[in-house]
């Protein structure tokens, strides 16, 4: 083989090997679609987002719920859980201990001030079928009543997907699992942010019946949104596969069902 021929095929082949590295290693991230729409997260805020769509699931609320509280958590903190803001604002939805929504412990966690949002959400009657920027801002009382319009688009997105109403509209290019949590640990989660408890922990591996094929998806896709916290490899519904190591390939085609495998590690 020619000496040019010979380079040019390493200088090939080291390209595609070296976009392949930067991508997994360097720039981790969650990509989901729904309605015709796609947006994409870094995996701290699918795992958080995933958290929220949760409880919503766990208090049986509308999905409408969820797409309030998630357009609420990206404007007000991207959906991270920020120990800082304006004043003494703090956490997902930036609530504040001078308001009544908790102590600074409480309001830094996740699922306390998610519930709480839900609570105050709860109040509002109609809210299932309210102006979405409306309602949060009855529930946030915003300094900027307006904001929350701007990412209507990413709470229905997050929402539908993450309730498990987009079947297989979520994956995510993660670096290789390093450590992985017990299947007990992720039973745990999953019982206290969902309230499924249908669930077999096994060895390296977790098993999961759910109710019904919606509830299927937003347990497999809360495993794929929270897989880098719990070192999870592959997460299947029935015989559709989500594989770690297989970057932006998504979801295998197949069948789905009521079982829901999670494997770790």
């Amino acid at each position: 083989m020619p000496i040019l021929l010979v380079l040019a095929v390493v200088g090939t082949a080291g390209w595609f090997g070296a976009r392949f590295l930067i991508q997994s290693v360097v720039n981790p991230q969650c990509t989901i679609k729904a309605g015709g729409i796609t947006e994409t997260f870094d995996p701290d805020q699918t795992a958080n987002a995933a958290l929220i769509a949760a409880l919503s699931i766990k208090r049986e609320m509308p999905p409408r719920a969820a797409t309030i509280a998630l357009t609420t958590a990206f404007q007000e903190s991207k959906i991270r859980n920020l120990r800082y803001g304006d004043r003494d604002s703090l956490g997902l939805f930036q609530q504040r201990p001078s308001q009544g929504w908790g102590t600074k412990e409480q309001i830094l966690d996740p699922v306390h001030a998610t519930n709480a949002f839900y609570d105050a959400l709860e109040k509002y009657q109609g809210y299932e079928t309210a102006d979405i920027t409306k309602i949060a801002q009855r529930v946030q009382k915003s300094g900027f009543p307006e904001a929350y319009r701007d990412h209507e688009g990413q709470g229905r997105v997050l929402a539908s997907t993450l309730t498990g109403h987009s079947p297989a509209g979520l994956t995510c290019r993660l670096d290789a699992v390093k450590t992985s949590l017990t299947p007990q640990r992720v039973a745990a989660d999953l019982s206290e942010q969902m309230g499924v408890t249908s669930v077999r922990p096994g060895e390296g591996v977790l098993t999961v019946t759910a109710r019904d094929r919606t509830t299927a998806w937003a347990v497999a896709q809360w495993a794929v949104a929270r897989a880098e916290i719990y070192g999870a490899s592959k997460v299947s519904v029935g015989d559709r596969v989500w594989d770690r190591s297989k970057g932006d390939e998504g979801w295998s085609s197949g069948s789905d069902g009521t079982t829901v495998t999670i494997t770790l590690g």
